[in-house]
């Protein structure tokens, strides 16, 4: 444990040590978004994008308007115009001047493609491609001369402190999804019979974005990595972020089976009438029957056959077959990653050819006006101690520092699991950090350390540590706790990205 130093902090640490208290604001706000992931596992996250929220800041400043004066319009977007009009950004007539050049016929297209944009690229203040860049999305490559600009407006506009300035915002909204999602997920993982995290290595994540048009979804694979951004919704918008998840889920039972389905490719030329269907499924048996399998399976968790027979109608015309074996699979014990391979090989060619010949196609796609599912809200049963905490983190962001503090007292003495009263720990810490009580603080936050933390409190209590061992010129040890931060196997990216930059910082 860290035992500091019995003098008080020397007038030449002093000034480190208030740049810490200066920043600890920003950090403690990114910290409450990282405690918002829904599993212990990383194959499924809800939060924000830090790269998004730059580059739609950057499209707002450019003149990006649309949906600007709806009513389900966040009113952070109008705080972020009125925040840039303050500033002082010499780049903005030659990012106005951009944006007007690369403008999509749709404002979705155009929000589109600086989404793809931002998926794509590391983080500030360099922008570069995440990938190689022959892996790059060709609509993101389109816009590789947008870095530079976005480089400049980035320091000119202090976009760094107006993220900060947007989290409690962002954290609205992410509570909006947490329960709803938690209960989709386990819902369909049950229902397919496949155990969260199955795929190593593959991650879906749903970022909330204050600062797009509203009632937007993009969808985005790249590699291992779906993605899903929500923009501003009076309902959450849990139709689309199902049906990506089915994807995430099934793609890759589908693709791993697609040998069986490949021998059946002459259905193809019973959908080519299909006026609605994309051309990618009509050429390509694989795509066509994964889509139709999710339909069908969407139609088994809706309780809706006749959720069937539209998508037939679209051209998914695998879907009445699927539909068919669905209620076999939901008799059996096979997780649906196995059973898969039996539903591919029961396919009859000249039986569903009948089939499809017979299907009225409809000649242009659905256009769907919001849809929601019906999934309830499950609300989690709370400690009396998570309950408290609650209360005391509200206060706590409101900066209301006493009565916040004696909630996290109140709190150590409910019932509550271990990690709880270690967040409990971690609540009274920050306190005396805002309170300017650095010894005490440092207590708190060995407490912390001893009261059983989840990885996020453990992994963020040693990096402020390692910060205030840092302000009163204690290297050694602040090398030691940032590394231990680095070391922490569910510690946030966030904490992460602090450990390491602080400890670059460090003597060697």
């Amino acid at each position: 444990m860290f035992n500091p130093p019995a003098r008080r902090a020397t007038t030449a640490s002093l000034p480190a040590y208030n740049n810490f208290l200066k920043h600890f604001l920003c950090l403690a706000a990114v910290f409450l978004a990282s405690l918002s992931g829904l599993r212990a596992a990383d194959d499924l996250q809800l939060g924000s994008n830090e790269n998004i929220f730059i580059v739609l800041a950057a499209i707002n400043a450019a003149g990006y308007d649309e949906g600007l004066n709806l009513p389900d319009n966040h009113p952070f977007r109008h705080e972020l115009l009125e925040y840039l009009a303050k500033q002082d950004i010499p780049v903005l007539p030659d990012l106005k001047s951009y944006y007007r050049k690369h403008m999509q016929r749709t404002g979705v297209a155009d929000l589109s493609q600086y989404i793809s944009f931002a998926l794509s690229i590391t983080g500030p203040p360099s922008f570069e491609w995440r990938t190689r860049n022959v892996d790059v999305p060709p609509d993101a490559v389109a816009l590789s001369e947008f870095k530079t600009l976005l480089m400049a407006f980035y320091e000119q506009a202090k976009i760094e402190d107006l993220w900060q300035k947007a989290q409690p915002d962002v954290d609205k909204e992410e509570q909006k999804y947490h329960a709803p999602l938690v209960a989709m997920t386990n819902a369909i993982d049950g229902y397919l019979r496949v155990s969260a995290g199955g795929y190593l290595g593959r991650r879906f994540s749903v970022f909330v974005d204050l600062l797009g048009a509203p009632e937007q979804v993009q969808t985005r694979n790249y590699g291992n990595d779906a993605f899903v951004i929500v923009t501003p919704s009076s309902k959450p918008s849990l139709f689309d972020i199902r049906h990506a998840y089915l994807h995430f889920e099934i793609d890759p039972i589908c693709i791993k089976y697609g040998i069986a389905l490949e021998q059946k490719r002459s259905l193809l030329d019973y959908v080519q009438g299909a006026g609605a269907l994309d051309t990618a499924y009509k050429n390509d048996v694989v795509l066509l029957a994964n889509e139709s399998l999710i339909k069908a399976v969407e139609s088994r968790l809706d309780k809706n056959p006749g959720e069937v027979t539209q998508a037939a109608r679209q051209g998914y015309a695998l879907a009445p077959f699927f539909a068919e074996q669905l209620p076999l699979f939901e008799k059996q014990d096979q997780s649906f990653r196995y059973y898969v391979e039996d539903m591919f090989n029961a396919i009859e060619p000249n039986r569903e050819k009948v089939r499809m010949a017979g299907i009225k196609y409809d000649a242009a796609p659905l256009v769907r006006a919001g849809k929601q599912v019906a999934i309830p809200a499950v609300e989690p049963k709370l400690s009396p101690a998570a309950k408290t905490l609650e209360q005391a983190e509200d206060l706590y962001s409101k900066r209301t520092l006493d009565p916040a503090k004696e909630l996290y007292l109140k709190a150590l003495e409910q019932d509550g699991s271990p990690d709880e009263h270690a967040r409990a720990w971690y609540g009274l810490a920050r306190v005396a950090v805002l309170q300017n009580q650095p010894e005490s603080a440092v207590k708190l936050f060995e407490k912390t350390l001893g009261a059983s933390p989840d990885d996020p409190t453990k992994a963020w209590s040693l990096y402020y540590l390692g910060r205030l061992s840092s302000a009163v010129g204690d290297s050694e040890r602040a090398i030691k706790f940032f590394k231990d931060a680095l070391a922490v196997p569910g510690a946030s990216d966030m904490a992460r990205k602090n450990a390491q930059t602080e400890l670059a910082k460090l003597p060697k």
